[in-house]
């Protein structure tokens, strides 16, 4: 058995392997960056090192410095988590050459699955469907358009090696191909590298199923059964859960069947997964199934599996990569209840998802949940990596105990003052499509801005706010609503009347004006007194942070008078405007490209473009005004 790790990565994966690692017996070795100095995973390693600047391709990414703290700390072994060098064939044999023992896929498996061209050839060459499209070599724009014009609209472009749901667009009518194209190619150059493509047919009602699989060095594969991954938004996923619903057995049987033949074609060894995609215009079924791609790695949602299997899939890499036999055979393997998980991102959803980087000075999860994270009270979500806080899973015996379960863990969990997706999380559990399991990955799509909107305090909540400050009641007269309360930016009433005492208070830095007589109603509501004097209240998922102080928030408002302020630090890929230009509402102003993905800023309204500070290629700071835009006459 293995004993001294070192994890070649960050942020909740490093301290989830970090834990069962330490419950093996195993030592853990930790690196960090000059942004992860004080990180969780650090403090929890038995050893960590230093391994460069803050930019994942200074540090993260630089081989040669792993393989040196591995080599300087005696470390025996290296967990590369997911993303990173984790599909990285040339990491891995250097790995290897180093005298080390590297957990994970071999370079030979990472190699042939790697690139999802010769993966879906490889796959239908062993007797596994694949979705129609173009694999080709040729990756001239014109043949590329020609063969999307072939397969007919809509189609999906996806970057050869892309992964995450960067490099891949989907585009609807052959007017549109061109832009989609180049703008894809930009991203996939940017992520991977590499900026060929493929195209895939468009599947209308696609179910994003996938199946755990894992082998040994022995000859032994097994599969642990699929997950459901098709709540998603621009390819990326929302919420994950297991099994899937509405697989009835034999469909089941043959679709396991299926991944257990993909991960033989590979002579793989260690966890993987099989990602399927199924037209479930008419439920699941295996013809309508097809092989989209294999994850050489441990998934993100790998938690939904261990919680209806029993199955700590950390250890298995482990035992698995010391030269012993799979735990347990096909047979000793089953479903016990339903396990659902939600990501929880520092982004906010009502600004287009933006990321939300910032210190949190408020944090707590339910007691009951599952919580992966390497996020605590007082830490910081960085920009230089993947703005994740927390995976909160639930178990249930049925899918719709673990949904509700879940449900009241984000409500009654609470993280601030940045800005999160936990009510859009809420939202999306709430649906009832999703209730009913008519899910697909364009649910989110569809509903539209319900689902991203910001809701303002209603008054059940502004009531449990005003009877938990009680203790700091004004002596104010009565008070009811006006224009001129409006005018001057108080949500609530103007003095007039009997005296009576009131309360005047602000919710994520808007002020209230509250009755110190509300009536005791925060029945179904959470609420949680800071130390500080900082109440938060949930409801729905939305936390409230309310004080008897004036908060600012910075970037209320940026676009009202027109200014275009940049959301994260960055850097301007194309300006599309000049000064003077006449611009109209949505109009693309310009490309910003943060944490690898591409966002574009649009005008607020119908106007001029009175200044303009940016140009290609040049980096900006957040909120960093980029574009004034002047509102037209009338």
């Amino acid at each position: 058995m293995i004993r001294s790790l070192l994890i070649a990565n960050r942020g909740e994966i490093a301290c989830r392997i970090i834990r069962t690692a330490r419950a093996m017996g195993i030592r853990t070795v930790a690196v960090y960056s000059d942004a992860d100095a004080g990180a969780l995973h650090v403090r929890q390693a038995d050893e960590a090192v230093h391994i460069g600047p803050s930019p994942a391709r200074e540090s993260y990414l630089v081989a040669d410095k792993i393989i040196a703290a591995a080599k300087s700390t005696g470390a025996e072994a290296i967990h590369p988590g997911y993303g990173f060098l984790s599909e990285n064939a040339e990491f891995a044999e250097a790995v290897a050459a180093a005298g080390l023992i590297w957990v994970g896929a071999t370079p030979y498996s990472i190699r042939a699955m790697g690139l999802k061209d010769a993966a879906k050839k490889l796959m239908a060459e062993a007797g596994v469907p694949v979705t129609p499209g173009y694999l080709g070599e040729d990756q001239s724009p014109a043949r590329l358009q020609a063969e999307a014009d072939a397969i007919g609209y809509p189609v999906l472009i996806k970057a050869v090696a892309g992964g995450g749901g960067k490099g891949m667009r989907r585009v609807e009518a052959s007017a549109d191909f061109a832009d989609a194209l180049a703008s894809c190619k930009r991203e996939a150059a940017a992520s991977f590298g590499d900026d060929r493509v493929l195209i895939e047919k468009y599947i209308l009602s696609p179910r994003h199923i996938e199946v755990q699989v894992f082998g040994d060095t022995h000859g032994n594969v097994v599969h642990l059964f699929e997950r459901d991954c098709s709540l998603q938004r621009r390819h990326q996923k929302v919420i994950e859960e297991a099994p899937a619903p509405g697989m009835d057995e034999a469909t089941r049987a043959a679709i396991c069947a299926a991944a257990v033949r993909a991960a033989k074609a590979v002579d793989y060894v260690g966890a993987g997964t099989i990602e399927f995609i199924a037209d479930a215009s008419e439920g699941l079924r295996a013809d309508r199934t097809w092989f989209m791609e294999m994850n050489t790695r441990l998934q993100v949602e790998h938690p939904v599996t261990e919680e209806i299997t029993g199955v700590d899939l950390v250890e298995w890499q482990l035992r698995v990569a010391s030269g012993e036999p799979l735990p347990k055979r096909q047979d000793e393997l089953s479903i016990d209840g339903h396990a659902i998980e939600a990501r929880l991102y520092a982004e906010d959803p009502a600004r287009g998802f933006l990321p939300s980087p910032g210190r949190v000075d408020y944090l707590g999860f339910h007691w009951e949940a599952r919580v992966e994270s390497a996020v605590e009270t007082g830490d910081s979500v960085s920009t230089f990596y993947d703005p994740m806080i927390a995976k909160v899973i639930a178990r249930g015996e049925t899918r719709d105990e673990a949904r509700v379960s879940l449900m009241r863990y984000l409500d009654e969990s609470f993280v601030g003052p940045l800005r999160t997706n936990k009510a859009f999380l809420y939202e999306c559990l709430a649906l009832e499509a999703f209730q009913n399991g008519a899910i697909d990955t364009g649910l989110i799509e569809r509903t539209g801005d319900a689902l991203t909107e910001y809701r303002a305090p209603s008054s059940l909540v502004l009531d449990t706010a005003a009877r938990r400050f009680r203790c700091d009641w004004l002596d104010w007269q009565d008070v009811e609503w006006n224009r001129r309360t409006m005018r001057e930016g108080l949500f609530g009433f103007r003095l007039n009347g009997a005296r009576r005492n009131a309360l005047m208070i602000y919710g994520n830095g808007t002020p209230y004006v509250v009755r110190a007589d509300s009536a005791d109603t925060s029945t179904g509501i959470c609420s949680n007194y800071e130390p500080d004097g900082t109440l938060i209240v949930t409801e729905r998922g939305e936390s409230y942070l309310f004080t008897t102080r004036r908060l600012t928030d910075a970037s209320a408002g940026a676009a009202a008078d027109g200014a275009i302020l940049s959301p994260m630090p960055g850097r301007v890929l194309s300006v599309e405007v000049a000064a003077g230009d006449a611009v109209s509402k949505g109009q693309k102003l310009l490309t910003l490209e943060a944490m690898k993905m591409e966002h574009m800023l649009t005008a607020p309204f119908d106007g001029t473009v009175a200044e303009l500070n940016a140009t290609a290629g040049a980096q900006v700071q957040v909120e960093a005004l980029l574009a004034r835009i002047e509102r037209g006459e009338g």
